[in-house]
């Protein structure tokens, strides 16, 4: 399931840095320069009707990936949630 949990004293530790890792390569984003602050929450986005259209395929994988990370990081449930909006026709 890619879960590594780690029991300590002081408590259980679940993470999922490997699937993470595992994703980013998946999609070439390893070597992507990452971002301290998630997407802002006042932000509107809206279609760009002509903007590049993109690999749906491709596209919705990434979603469905992102979606199963929010199990264990829901920090960036907001932004997935976001992204899965514009699954139709991604651009």
């Amino acid at each position: 399931m890619g879960l590594q949990i780690k029991q300590l004293e002081n408590g259980t530790f679940i993470s999922q840095s490997k699937y993470c890792k595992e994703v980013l390569k998946k999609f070439g984003m390893d070597t992507a320069k990452e971002a301290s602050t998630s997407m802002g929450t006042s932000c509107y986005l809206d279609k760009d009707e002509s903007g590049i259209e993109v690999n749906q395929t491709m596209f919705r994988g990434m979603i469905g990936s992102l979606l199963y990370l929010t199990a264990s990081r829901p920090d960036i449930m907001q932004s997935v949630c976001v992204c899965a909006r514009f699954q139709a026709n991604p651009k």
